[in-house]
């Protein structure tokens, strides 16, 4: 088993990691909107976050040695149920591949975000 870190996602925030790989698949811990850079909450709308979750997301499957065309599974969190037409929209545009997919809403996520995904990748 191997562990992913990249300086391109934000840290994580408690006593896990960004992701890892096992058996020649990667499992990655959800991302919420975390910039990086300046390791700053990304305010916003839905899209806005969204964005954010993605870029995220990208810089982890990039480290790992792999991209959105080997997505498996997602499964995503949101805040409010109502997103989920702008949130599919923003989603549509880099999972291309359409990997299977859970989507439930829930009560609260970290740092009271809007978005959150995790996700399941073929190395």
């Amino acid at each position: 088993m191997k562990t992913v870190y990249t300086v391109k996602a934000p840290a994580a925030i408690g006593p896990y990691s960004q992701a890892k790989i096992a058996g020649g698949i990667l499992y990655t811990s959800g991302q919420i909107p975390i910039d990086p850079a300046d390791g700053h909450l990304v305010e916003g709308t839905i899209e806005e976050q969204t964005e954010q979750v993605i870029a995220n997301l990208a810089a982890v499957l990039e480290e790992a040695g792999t991209s959105f065309e080997n997505v498996i599974k997602t499964t995503c969190f949101l805040a409010d149920m109502g997103d989920f037409g702008a949130f599919n929209a923003v989603y549509e545009k880099y999972f291309t591949g359409k990997p299977a997919r859970s989507c439930v809403a829930v009560k609260t996520l970290p740092r009271n975000v809007k978005v959150e995904i995790e996700l399941i990748a073929e190395i």
